[in-house]
Parts: C-alpha cells; sequence; structure tokens
C-alpha cells in the first residue's frame, strides 16, 4: 500500500512540475514568435532592424512604411500605444 502511495505522489509532482515548465515557457516562446516575425516584416519592407527596431534609408524607395505597419500589426503588435513596435521605424 505505501508503495502505491508513493507512485501517485511521484505521479503528482511530476504533472506540477511539466505544468510549471509549460507555464513559464509558454510565453518566452510567444514573445520570441512574435519578435521574429515582427523583424521578418521590417526585412520584407525593405528596412533592416538595429537595436529591436526597424531603421530603413531616407533615400531608400523601397521601403514600404504601409507594409511593415500592416504586417507587423498582424505580426502581434498593437496599433496604439508608445510602446508600439509597429510604428517605430526610423529613418537613417
Amino acid at each position: 500500500m505505501k508503495e502505491a502511495a508513493g507512485e501517485a505522489n511521484l505521479t503528482v509532482v511530476a504533472i506540477i512540475l511539466i505544468a510549471a515548465v509549460v507555464c513559464i515557457a509558454t510565453p518566452l516562446v510567444g514573445t520570441l514568435m512574435r519578435k521574429s516575425a515582427q523583424r521578418a516584416c521590417c526585412t520584407d519592407a525593405g528596412g533592416y532592424v538595429k537595436d529591436s527596431a526597424c531603421h530603413y534609408k531616407e533615400d531608400n524607395n523601397s521601403f514600404d512604411m504601409q507594409e511593415w505597419i500592416s504586417c507587423c500589426t498582424k505580426a502581434g503588435g498593437s496599433e496604439s500605444g508608445s510602446r508600439n513596435p509597429c510604428q517605430n521605424a526610423r529613418a537613417e
């Protein structure tokens, strides 16, 4: 009987550990995927990523700001707010 109780306790501990790992890993993976998609949007629009922001040459006529904002918003950026990554494309 003690052996069965020990196995049950071990199963509960294993389930709790798996749940903890999932709870920690899910937001991290989501953030990494969103940032990667936003970087891809920047390069697809004709820019480049520097210091976690989308940059483009001011004389670069191939950078499409509307494509960047549209793609970035679909990739998980919000349309409003001061820290919106989809509005921070900078000319250099």
